[in-house]
């Protein structure tokens, strides 16, 4: 039964990641048990886990349905992340590996040269990358407590990141702070790669009321 369970769970967390589940989505008790070849049991002991990390709320009449935040839970989460992100760059820029450096540049140099040759196009697969530089740069922080929290909040925010490269320019912009961040880490500038980290993950309100409007 653990098993299932873990195995259940860890996909509806790729679910996530990959934006085949996106926030309001319901989760369905029969649909899920027929996908998975799972019981009732296994996918209510998920459900406790999920809501418990705050990706799901239980709605009288919709039963499981994903995290969707208000404008000021949005904010709030925000606010939490964009710190947790700086922290990791922080604490990357202090033990990052030579071998995690590499890695590292190898992400950087990959969103570079979609920003360079697609521009605007093919905002999902930028996306990817995206995800790919933010964990080589949580992993260099050499602290998994704090890697399990910035991927619990980004999954409540996932799909509106995702939303934003949608937005002309913003590839573009964002392959070009992700340099900025590589350099600061790679020159061990605590303070700054820590500082520029927050900023590049942190939305001004008008954007995020813009991007919650996006999704519905």
């Amino acid at each position: 039964m653990a098993g299932q369970s873990e195995g259940l769970l860890n996909a509806i967390l790729v679910d996530i990641d990959a934006g085949q589940l996106n926030p309001g989505d319901v989760l369905d008790e029969a649909g899920l048990a027929a996908r998975h070849g799972v019981s009732r049991t296994p996918i209510r002991e998920v459900f406790i886990q999920l809501e418990t990390a705050g990706l799901i709320r239980r709605l009288p009449r919709k039963g499981a349905v994903l995290f969707k935040p208000s404008l000021e839970e949005f904010l709030a989460i925000l606010e939490v992340h964009a710190n947790l992100e700086g922290q990791a760059a922080g604490l990357a820029a202090r033990r990052m590996s030579p071998a995690q450096a590499a890695e590292l540049e190898q992400i950087v140099r990959a969103c570079e040269a979609h920003a360079a040759e697609k521009g605007d196009g093919d905002p999902n697969g930028y996306y990817q990358l995206n995800l790919g530089f933010h964990a080589g740069v949580a992993m260099g922080a050499g602290n998994p407590f704090l890697v399990e929290m910035i991927k619990t909040n980004a999954r409540k925010l996932m799909a509106y990141y995702r939303a934003r490269y949608h937005y002309p320019g913003s590839i573009a912009q964002s392959a070009k702070e992700h340099r900025e961040i590589a350099e600061l880490i790679y020159s061990h500038d605590q303070i700054g790669a820590a500082r520029r980290m927050t900023q590049h993950v942190q939305f001004d309100q008008v954007t995020a009321m813009d991007l919650l409007a996006a999704l519905g």
